[in-house]
């Protein structure tokens, strides 16, 4: 039987009571019976003969009294002085003793203050080191522990009602809500609760918002941590933090873990590089992967994690049993838009009648993260005209804001530049007005925005689109070579304005020979991989694919004659409506931006006189 701790401290107590108890009565006793006399007078009592007994110590000299003196006292004592020094002083009638200086407060500090100097260092600087680390002391000291925040139902204040455009992820994490809720209903024939669910997608989309909102409806205690706070330092906290982080939740289970980021934990093992720095970070992802197949589904803990990397993961982490499922949250279409912006304009005063149809129109490719920074600008851009209302005109200035960049007013062109930003605008928004089935162009301008762009020409998709075919690939070419063609056409020179078109042209027109296979001569054969979908970089690919000297040559030639093709028939069109393209510049002059009614009327034939 473990004894009471209370009774042990008691009777440590009543101990440390009765040893100063007879400290006490030692000292009333040597007080009542010691006198401490100078050593002159101890000499003298010697002399007299009312001492019996002597002892000597290392500095005092203690001497036994024959009989008590008036005061009681039986012992005298002093302060032992030199033999030499005694007898000399003992010729003069003057009382003599010596003075013992206590060196102890000096042995003490000299001992003490260096211990004490060093101690407070040392932990000022695990202070500073555990403040960094988070949670003082305490953080320092536990640093094997997960840093995992623990979210209940009341605290996210997330519920699926927040999260729009993402039906497809909704539908698929609502059936991990119903088994978190009801597990033996889900679980009668014989189905088990999916371990893991991995959301992909690009940035912005709402991947962490989807993951608060299962533990919202669920009302389950919530972990998330990031991807990148388990590794650390020191060797073995990761892993040591994966044991506690699941330890953690099984004991609150059910419960859901939510890892953001997770390519900075589950990066493929050995693909970046020789063994060495990577250790601790590989040991992290074996202990992760040791801790899913631990699982046990019946218990009531789902791991939900979230990445835009999935092609780096390893690939033991994406296996049936740990991964159970993969849910993609993609950028929302054009329904999946309007209902994004629905539940971001009721933050802000938006105009009556204002159709959020238009504004999703020309948000395409916008993510969940984009609309809502959208909203905030056309808010700041209604503020800013000192409007008691956002309408579509901010929304409107919020896109070429975010699309094109600020206004760069003190970015003056002379007249010849502006003369020839005109033309090649208008280049653009001719050709694409003259084609067929290219989107209709929304807004021309010729005021300087962003970091280079002197001009710009905002179309807007009619709908969203998943699929072109070679013509259209090649009419969106001709429209991003109608400004070099309209500048060549007027000027008869060239100018560095078309070096973002060409390059968007030449992807254009090399993907269409080595991806798409719309080269008669060269066959349907892909001759570069497909770029990966979720960095969202541009041209990136992981490595081409091995061609002859010969077949590089002829894709060489192909890309050059899709685009000096598509550039002819584009200056022959011009040539065409060379009037137009004069009489629009020259509007474009004085207007500075010209919106799609003004294109439209410009387009209008002349009224019969």
């Amino acid at each position: 039987m473990q004894a009471n701790p209370k009774t042990q401290w008691n009777v440590g107590y009543w101990l440390l009571a009765l040893l100063a108890l007879l400290w006490i009565q030692s000292t009333w006793q040597a007080a009542r019976t010691i006198e401490p006399v100078p050593y002159s007078a101890f000499e003298k009592a010697l002399a007299e003969g009312r001492v019996v007994e002597v002892v000597i110590g290392e500095n005092t000299i203690t001497g036994k009294l024959k009989s008590p003196e008036p005061g009681g006292k039986t012992v005298i004592v002093a302060n032992r002085v030199e033999p030499a020094m005694a007898e000399r002083l003992s010729k003069y009638d003057v009382p003599y003793t010596r003075v013992l200086e206590s060196t102890l407060l000096r042995d003490v500090i000299s001992w003490v203050a260096p211990a004490a100097v060093f101690f407070a260092l040392w932990f000022f600087l695990v202070r500073r080191l555990a403040d960094k680390m988070g949670g003082g002391m305490g953080g320092f000291m536990s640093i094997g522990k997960s840093r995992a925040k623990v979210y209940v139902e009341k605290v996210t204040g997330v519920t699926f009602a927040d999260v729009a455009g993402v039906d497809e992820a909704k539908a698929e994490l609502q059936e991990i809500v119903a088994f978190l809720k009801d597990p033996q209903g889900y679980g009668r024939l014989g189905a088990r609760m999916p371990k893991g669910v991995l959301l992909v997608g690009p940035p912005g989309t709402g991947k962490t918002l989807i993951a608060k909102a299962v533990a919202g409806e669920a009302g389950v205690p919530f972990f998330s941590i990031s991807g990148s706070e388990f590794v650390e330092m020191f060797v073995g906290v990761g892993a040591a933090r994966v044991r506690d982080l699941f330890e953690q939740a099984r004991a609150k289970a059910p419960a859901i873990i939510f890892i953001d980021e997770l390519d900075a934990l589950g990066r493929a093992r050995g693909a970046a590089g020789p063994v060495g720095g990577h250790d601790e970070r590989e040991q992290t992802l074996n202990q992760l992967l040791v801790e899913l197949d631990g699982f046990d589904s019946s218990s009531g803990v789902v791991l939900l994690a979230a990445t835009n990397r999935p092609e780096i993961l390893d690939p033991a982490l994406l296996r049936a049993g740990r991964f159970d499922r993969q849910v993609l949250v993609d950028r929302p279409d054009k329904a999946g838009r309007v209902q994004i912006l629905r539940v971001h304009v009721k933050k802000i005063h938006l105009a009556a009648g204002t159709d959020l149809e238009q504004v999703a129109a020309l948000t395409t490719g916008f993510s969940g993260a984009d609309l809502a920074n959208l909203c905030n600008e056309a808010a700041l851009a209604a503020t800013r005209r000192d409007a008691r209302e956002v309408t579509l005109a901010d929304f409107t200035v919020a896109i070429e804001r975010i699309v094109a960049g600020l206004e760069k007013k003190n970015r003056v062109l002379n007249p010849r530049e502006r003369e020839v930003v005109a033309h090649h605008e208008m280049g653009h928004a001719l050709v694409a007005l003259s084609l067929p089935g290219t989107d209709p162009v929304h807004k021309v301008s010729i005021i300087p925005r962003g970091i280079g762009a002197l001009g710009y020409t905002i179309q807007r998709p009619t709908e969203d689109r998943f699929l072109m075919t070679r013509e259209e690939l090649e009419h969106k070419i001709m429209v991003l070579l109608g400004g070099r063609a309209a500048e060549k056409l007027v000027f008869g020179h060239l100018s560095t304005g078309a070096a973002d078109d060409l390059a968007k042209v030449t992807d254009i027109a090399r993907d269409m020979v080595t991806r798409y296979g719309m080269v008669e001569e060269l066959g349907y054969v892909a001759y570069e991989p497909q770029r990966q979908a979720f960095l969202d970089m541009p041209g990136y690919a992981q490595g081409g694919w091995r061609t002859s000297p010969d077949t590089q040559q002829r894709i060489d030639e192909a890309v050059r004659g899709i685009v000096m093709g598509a550039f002819a028939r584009t200056s022959a069109m011009l040539q065409q409506r060379r009037e137009t393209l004069e009489r629009g510049a020259r509007e474009l002059l004085v207007k500075e931006t010209l919106d799609e009614a003004a294109l439209k009327a410009l387009l209008a034939p002349p009224p019969a006189t």
